[in-house]
């Protein structure tokens, strides 16, 4: 699935492995079924939780504002020469708890300033990326508290497996029928020419806008890279960016959410004219203050995305303490970068500016907060002035038709 439809690895090309060294196994699959697949080489780079943490705490404040270029230049260039990138995660989701949010902030932001110019060719699109999971003891720990480590883990890989479409007998097929699906939903609402939607709940009053030439994306779309690509699995969403400076009212998180190793709860914001103007959490509140006080642009939104409460993992009711599947079971918004395959003219965008002038958001930030819940009413205002309803209950408002 991670080789033949999340990067879906072409022929000859080389496929860049970044992997946490508590999954090395699975990165061995990985590498087994890439060179199957006609790979040229798989380059692969391990990371360490423990040692990031143990940077974190001794290292000397000025230290953590350090990345070594030779890794950003690294990435840059095997992006240039046409690699396929795919990130195996599953770390401890409180691997960072304990550590002061603003050390953790800097050592996140020189990463993201380092590695902005491979950034932007993943947010555009054009590289082939992915993101799968596999778990590691902390993960499973946390997401099973009450079981023994190795029922935990067990537990866990099934859970990842179901979710991510990989337990029936043609994974391959099963995943290209949830695509047509997800595409059929996107067709829908590029159909509508939404002009702005509106969120309500008893914890949620917002109004979004979206720019002129916006259009909603959803996974297996033909990428600026020459072919489709799941960038996410699993998925569940359909997304688009909204207008920087369209966002307006209230809105407060339903999920837990884990961020740079720490966990951020009961998230409020306030947006007038686009701009965060009052924020604040039950839980976390000091490193949701470092993410949108990262730049400029993360003190607005750059995605919206479209999540019923009756997907597969919902249904599941795993808290899986990882934006990844979380995010999938929820409607959620992302602080920050938008992706400028949102818009329809996303081949004019050659820089930062450019997104900016076409109504979308910049920043070295993009954090995913969930917002959906099965009170959720969204409403659409289209083009021609009419109102249409998106979500009733947390739930699509109309059935898909052939």
């Amino acid at each position: 699935m991670a080789v033949q439809v999340g990067v879906r690895l072409q022929p000859n090309q080389t496929l860049v492995l970044m992997a946490p060294a508590t999954q090395v196994g699975a990165a061995r699959a990985v590498a087994r079924a890439a060179y199957a697949a006609g790979a040229r080489s798989v380059r692969t780079l391990f990371t360490d939780e423990v040692m990031e943490r143990i940077h974190l705490e001794l290292a000397p404040e000025d230290a953590l504002a350090d990345f070594p270029q030779w890794l950003a230049d690294g990435l840059l260039q095997e992006a240039e020469g046409n690699a396929a990138f795919l990130s195996i995660i599953g770390g401890d989701p409180e691997n960072l708890k304990g550590i002061a949010p603003e050390r953790v902030a800097t050592s996140r932001r020189a990463a993201q300033q380092a590695t902005l110019p491979f950034a932007r060719l993943q947010m555009a699109h054009r590289v082939a990326w992915s993101i799968v999971a596999a778990p590691s003891p902390g993960w499973a720990r946390k997401v099973f508290p009450d079981l023994p480590e190795d029922e935990a883990v067990a537990q866990l890989w099934e859970a990842i497996r179901r979710t991510s479409r990989v337990d029936g007998p043609d994974p391959v097929a099963a995943w290209h029928r949830h695509i047509e699906q997800l595409q059929a939903r996107r067709n829908w609402l590029n159909s509508l020419e939404i002009r702005r939607l509106h969120y309500k709940s008893p914890v949620t009053d917002l109004t979004i806008e979206l720019p002129l030439t916006h259009q909603w994306v959803a996974s297996g779309q033909q990428r600026a890279v020459g072919h489709a690509t799941s960038p996410n699995i699993p998925t569940e969403e359909v997304f688009t960016l909204p207008l920087r400076t369209g966002v307006e009212g209230k809105v407060r998180s339903t999920r837990s959410l884990s961020y740079g190793g720490q966990r951020i709860d009961g998230i409020e914001i306030t947006f007038a004219q686009g701009r965060i103007v009052d924020f604040c959490a039950d839980e976390g509140e000091e490193a949701l203050r470092q993410a949108i006080e990262t730049d400029e642009g993360s003190h607005y939104l750059g995605e919206v995305a479209l999540v019923p409460v009756d997907s597969p993992i919902a249904q599941s009711g795993i808290l899986f303490h990882n934006t990844l599947f979380d995010e999938n079971a929820s409607c959620h918004l992302a602080i920050g970068a938008a992706y400028p395959t949102c818009l329809r003219d996303a081949d004019e965008i050659q820089s930062d500016e450019d997104l900016l002038a076409k109504g979308g958001n910049a920043s070295l930030v993009h954090m995913d907060f969930m917002i959906g819940s099965d009170d959720l009413e969204i409403t659409a205002q289209t083009s021609s002035g009419a109102e249409t309803p998106i979500f009733h209950r947390g739930r699509w408002a109309s059935p898909l038709t052939d």
